[in-house]
């Protein structure tokens, strides 16, 4: 069972790596340029340890005079310090280089991880925490781009390193190096070991730091709730559970880190030793100068120095790897909506929509929606009205195509929604939520949502018509005051007349507004309520409201009632039936009167 789980681990190691070179693809003359590079710096790193043995040789030669030493030690020093700074000159241009490819990388897998989450459905996004995708977006490309610019590139040339060194040890004594190469099987074996503890010490990491940044990114999001109902010490206390177990995942990782190395360090050292003893016996026997000598001791450093490197670079391959399986996960999910290949795009929307026994469903066997049927014409205003969970919402989701039915037909101009491109669609809809959302910026960005195309006077008119000119006249900077992170410095209803002005700006065939007058003032309700009359006339409106009081113009108002229509009809016209409608009004009317 274990073979195979290495098995299976080395065979996904060799399929990521495999998916991860398609991203260095457009980049890969550049990346073989500066592997050349990095080869001939390579090179010239070992040529000093054997000159300076030469050198020690040569000094120590009474053949030679001491004006000729000095003179050798001269035009010696001086062509070392031309290869080392030609050597510091292509290994910058060699960075530079490598750091540019990362950035390349880190930049298009970012742009693709976020523009993937974009695809996604409405209810694959809510399922998925703010925080781990954050996580994708920003931490596991730069992990990976790390793992290009550096970790492969070092790896390869500690490697390469290592075999120059082997090779000019066994030319400069072969019984010695021989002898300090009894270390290697057991360093092996302990990089074997490193290897299988460190992949899963990193994966626990990894995943304790992406449920750490999701509950930050809730509880922070909603710190006003938390101190409202006092819960800051429970909160406190969950985030300990969290933290605690990152920092419990990361000192095991640190553990094997720190058991591997001060192997590698024991093993080297013992290489050493072995080379000083045999080398001290090879040159009293006339086997080996000290100049050779000095080479020999200076290169063994050199050779291990790679390997306790190695152990380093493994982290951040496992770290990398980590990090693409995460990636590859997000960007391996399939959106439960898509376009269908012969999508129409629509050139205009008349407003003419029809249910047709529709049925949906969010969780297997609890239906939403029981065979739900209604027509809504070019130009007609209608609402839906119920208890909470009734489907009123769900009806609003199934428009705009958040979520595909299960069973039935939705028809938009007399064409199956399925047949339309989602984007199209989208285009000719305007949308106002209960719960508003504004983005960073100024009142204009938030109402064009930074859409160049959008004329001065179109959005001035937009404003006007919404009565978002009542807010605007208060600000100095009007249109350019500035909106904070949510829009926490503007009112509940200011933010709503906001999104109202944004929905309008694009000119919809189809307003659709969900619980908007729910959590607003009476004034500013009375202000979009006038607003909602003119659209009446202009555009097929459909509206979602607990309060009655909003919907009474609307031409047919559809009761919903546990997933199903059980009554429908204008406002006067359900009070007189006395039926689930009147009731409502009552409880309202009376709930006011009182209040």
């Amino acid at each position: 069972m274990r073979d195979f789980a290495e098995h299976h681990e080395a065979h996904q190691d060799r399929r990521l790596l495999t998916r991860l070179l398609t991203y260095l693809r457009p980049y890969l003359g550049k990346f073989i340029l500066a592997f050349f590079l990095m080869i001939f710096t390579t090179f010239t790193n070992m040529v000093l340890p054997i000159a300076s043995g030469l050198a020690i040789d040569y000094m120590l030669d009474p053949l030679f005079t001491l004006d000729e030493k000095i003179t050798m030690v001269l035009v010696g020093t001086g062509i070392l310090l031309v290869i080392t700074g030609i050597s510091i000159v292509i290994s910058y241009f060699q960075n530079i280089m490598l750091q540019n490819i990362g950035q390349e990388i880190t930049h298009k897998m970012r742009q693709e991880v976020f523009t993937h989450i974009e695809t996604l459905a409405i209810g694959q996004t809510n399922q998925l925490p703010v925080g781990k995708l954050v996580t994708r977006s920003t931490n596991d490309p730069a992990n990976i781009s790390e793992m290009f610019t550096n970790t492969i590139v070092n790896l390869i040339r500690n490697i390469l390193m290592m075999v120059i060194i082997a090779t000019i040890l066994f030319i400069i004594h072969p019984l010695m190096a021989l002898i300090t190469m009894v270390t290697l099987p057991f360093i092996f074996l302990a990089s074997i070991f490193f290897r299988k503890y460190s992949r899963t010490a990193y994966r626990a990491v990894r995943n304790s730091i992406s449920e750490i940044n999701g509950f930050l990114s809730e509880n922070l999001s909603g710190m006003k709730i938390t101190q409202i109902f006092n819960q800051e010490t429970k909160k406190r206390s969950e985030f300990e559970v969290i933290n605690r177990k990152l920092k419990r995942n990361s000192m095991r990782e640190i553990m094997v880190f720190g058991v591997y190395r001060p192997i590698i360090y024991l093993l080297a050292m013992t290489a050493t030793m072995l080379a000083i003893y045999f080398g001290v016996d090879s040159i009293f026997k006339g086997s080996l100068t000290i100049g050779l000598f000095v080479s020999f001791y200076v290169y063994i450093g050199q050779f291990y120095e790679p390997i306790q490197q190695i152990s380093e670079q493994f982290n951040s391959l496992q770290n990398g790897f980590a990090s693409a399986e995460k990636i590859f996960d997000v960007l391996d999910t399939k959106p439960d909506i898509q376009d269908d290949p012969d999508a129409i795009e629509l050139t205009h929307l008349k407003g003419d929509i029809e249910f047709r026994d529709v049925w949906f469903q969010y969780i297997p066997d609890e239906w939403v929606l029981k065979g739900v049927s209604f027509h809504v014409k070019p130009d007609e205003t209608i609402a839906l009205v119920g208890a909470t969970g009734s489907g009123k919402t769900t009806i609003i989701q199934l428009i705009v195509r958040n979520y595909d039915i299960q069973k039935g037909q939705i028809l938009i101009d007399g064409i199956d929604i399925r047949r339309i491109k989602r984007s199209s669609l989208r285009s000719f809809i305007g949308q106002m939520l209960q719960d508003t959302f504004l983005f960073s910026g100024t009142i204009r960005d938030n109402i064009t949502l930074h859409d160049e195309s959008i004329q001065e006077e179109s959005i001035t008119k937009a404003a006007e018509y919404v009565g978002l000119d009542y807010v605007l006249n208060k600000l100095p900077e009007g249109l350019n005051h500035e909106v904070r992170e949510r829009g926490n410095n503007f009112s509940s209803g200011e933010k709503q007349l906001i999104s109202f002005a944004r929905a309008v700006v694009y000119q919809p065939s189809l307003m659709i507004l969900d619980e908007a007058t729910s959590n607003i003032d009476s004034e500013t309700e009375a202000i979009i309520q006038q607003s909602l009359e003119k659209m009446m006339s202009i555009s097929t409106m459909i509206i979602v409201a607990h309060r009655l009081s909003t919907i009474q113009h609307s031409d047919r108002i559809y009761v919903m009632h546990k997933g199903e229509i059980v009554e429908q009809g204008n406002h006067q016209e359900l009070l007189h039936s006395h039926g689930l409608y009147y009731t409502l009004y009552q409880l309202q009317f009376d709930a006011q009167e009182n209040s």
